[in-house]
């Protein structure tokens, strides 16, 4: 990164997205508000209605108490990270490379995905196992101790993480004591790049994705990260090619929005940037508020077009929600407080009415709120169908017949939703009786 922009960034966070102070943009933080956390119960039948999804989260500012270990700080811009079920790390390589779980047959649920500054030899890194990669193998309610830190240290250690992926050399240069340049790794990268809420509380967006639109995330991803396997340094950049670029253009490869461009001119990318916080209420709204039910507005929208054109699916669509992880209160390690800020838009400055409107409503995060809301979506759609030839006035003879594809694509794909989730309500009402 040039000087200028390195220290530009280092006055908000090293490798993590913030909102700046712009003329043109202000900060917002977030409100309070708590929905309760998803249960170990919720979760399995969560992943037996969708063994394989995406998410997105947007994690808080970190800050380490003095005086243990390494000391680090970081901006309330926060930090993104990706959690993909069904993913692996592929077991014949030391450098992190992707792979479906069931090809290597391995019983992992999957892998979260990190990008830092610290890299050199890699853009990101991959973490095994959805516990670790965000609670460090900690159960709910259970306080960090500095033994506990210790244990998950050690085992990131014995994962491996970081073989095969080198940091740059100014991250070495006030080395901690005790501390060799291998174990150091593993010390300043906790709750950054695994054991995430041991010092940050996280907001996830997750969306169901088919196996065909995981295998293209996965081979976005082994892409991204080929040519620093190959040699060429990693250079983050906060503006032009940061964090939240990879987990947004990760979903892009599987068609659920339009691509963020990155390396692009500075002052367009510095006013053009993907921030986490905002990155997670678009990701909801994108997963769950696309208006699907006006069908013109959703043929104008070439991403959700190609989405059901080539994988049968809608951008909005049962199963995408929210999950919550907070900092454990009892914490001997970092300080539990912890904020996260939006970069808002001067004039609309929308994203905290979204933001509270995602967190107050069940919809967002109890499943079966969420199949009941799109079953009677879907009930609508079909008792408001009309005829083809409605849409068909002043268009060209060719856009007339890719409209014709487009709708009969639709309403196969409404009627077969409606099915499923009808099938999955019925479950999940017989698993609660």
């Amino acid at each position: 990164m040039k000087p200028f922009l390195r220290w530009l960034a280092s006055l908000i966070e090293p490798g993590i997205v913030a909102g700046l102070l712009l003329a043109t943009g202000g900060c917002v933080t977030g409100p309070e508000i708590q929905p309760p956390p998803t249960t170990a119960s919720e979760e399995q039948v969560y992943r037996e209605f969708y063994p394989t999804y995406a998410e997105i989260c947007a994690v808080s500012q970190l800050g380490k108490k003095s005086g243990f270990g390494a000391e680090i700080s970081s901006g309330i811009g926060g930090h993104a990270v990706l959690y993909l079920n069904g993913v692996c790390r592929r077991r014949d390589t030391d450098y992190p490379v992707l792979v479906m779980c069931d090809e290597e047959k391995d019983p992992s649920d999957g892998v979260g995905l990190s990008v830092n500054e610290h890299y050199k030899g890699a853009e990101w890194v991959a973490i095994e196992g959805r516990d670790f990669f965000f609670d460090g193998g900690l159960k709910p309610g259970e306080p960090l101790t500095k033994d506990a830190y210790r244990a998950t240290q050690a085992e990131a250690l014995a994962k491996g993480i970081y073989t095969g992926v080198s940091f740059h050399q100014r991250f070495y240069d006030d080395i901690a004591p005790g501390f060799t340049p291998e174990t150091y790794k593993y010390e300043i990268s906790v709750a950054t790049d695994y054991a995430i809420t041991f010092g940050r509380n996280r907001y996830c967006a997750r969306v169901p994705v088919d196996r065909a639109q995981m295998q293209a995330i996965i081979t976005y991803l082994n892409d991204q990260n080929a040519p620093y396997r190959n040699g060429e340094p990693f250079d983050w950049n906060l503006f032009e090619h940061n964090c939240a670029h990879l987990n947004h253009n990760a979903l892009a490869a599987a068609d659920l929005w339009d691509e963020w461009p990155t390396d692009r001119f500075i002052l367009i990318s510095l006013f053009d940037f993907p921030v986490p916080k905002n990155e997670f209420v678009n990701l909801m709204r994108r997963t769950n508020d696309v208006p699907i039910d006006d069908l013109e507005a959703l043929y104008q929208d070439a991403a959700a077009r190609r989405l059901l054109l080539e994988h049968g699916r809608l951008p909005t669509q049962p199963g995408a929600l929210m999950d919550l992880g907070t900092i454990p209160r009892q914490n001997e390690v970092y300080d539990p407080h912890s904020d996260i800020i939006f970069y808002d838009e001067p004039l609309t400055g929308s994203y905290e009415g979204h933001f509270e409107a995602i967190l107050s409503n069940p919809r967002y995060y109890r499943l079966e709120k969420n199949l009941a809301y799109f079953a009677d979506l879907y009930d609508k759609i079909k008792a408001n169908r009309r005829p083809v030839e409605a849409y068909l006035a002043n268009r060209t003879t060719e856009d007339q017949a890719a409209f014709r594809t487009f709708y009969a694509a639709y309403f196969e794909y409404i009627d077969r939703e409606s099915r499923e989730v009808g099938r999955n309500l019925a479950r999940l009402k017989s698993q609660t009786l």
